[in-house]
């Protein structure tokens, strides 16, 4: 079973979702045949590569609220990120462009590391402070998720990998995807947001009963 998980790195309900997903599969009878493949999505691709604007007043500015009231939305979701085990400090991220992240997740794709990397940015980006636009600050995530130095900074330097960002990004339009985390199971069934993991066991396991439909009627 493939499950296709369009996300953004800088997404938060992202990483939520991603937490969510890891404990559903765990608790799927069939979990030993389930793969996962994350595709990009960028939220915001014009964002500059990388700025000193705080989290919080760049939320205010996008959403046209005031600061307090984008600290409160950082305060919940922070909040719902904990019960997750995921400690998030949004006082200190550090926003920036995700493409070139994105980039590196399809390097890590074909490595079959690409779990892990997302796992490994997405904790940089939103327990650490990592500035997730800046090369030097994405290659050594990317070596830590256990990646090949040499092609991670190849990769970097070029556009290696930026036909397959947009190409991700293609799909997801084709789709209908206009937000994240989105994920589509085995080209069967959609499940759209940050889900709780029981809501994603059972669209684990309708996909997994319809397989078997078709299996049946094909004799």
């Amino acid at each position: 079973m493939l499950v296709e998980v369009w996300s953004d790195i800088v997404c938060p309900w992202c990483y939520i979702g991603k937490r969510r997903l890891e404990r559903a599969i765990e608790s799927f009878q069939a979990r030993d045949g389930v793969e996962v493949r994350f595709r990009s999505f960028e939220l915001d691709p014009g964002r500059e590569r990388r700025t000193d604007e705080p989290l919080d007043r760049m939320l205010a500015g996008k959403y046209g609220v005031s600061l307090e009231q984008a600290r409160g939305m950082n305060d919940r979701v922070t909040r719902l990120a904990a019960e997750e085990g995921i400690p998030f400090r949004l006082d200190i991220a550090r926003p920036g462009n995700t493409f070139d992240a994105h980039r590196l997740s399809h390097l890590a794709r074909g490595e079959g590391l690409g779990s892990e990397l997302m796992e490994r940015l997405q904790a940089g980006y939103f327990c650490e402070g990592a500035a997730i636009g800046d090369p030097e600050a994405l290659a050594g995530l990317a070596i830590d998720a256990g990646l090949d130095e040499d092609a991670v900074r190849s990769t970097l330097a070029a556009d290696t990998y930026s036909a397959d960002v947009r190409e991700d990004e293609a799909l997801a339009a084709r789709l209908g995807i206009r937000g994240v985390p989105f994920f589509v199971i085995d080209q069967r069934l959609g499940v759209s947001g940050a889900q709780e993991a029981s809501v994603l066991v059972g669209a684990l396991e309708q996909a997994a009963m319809e397989a078997r439909r078709e299996a049946f009627a094909a004799g």
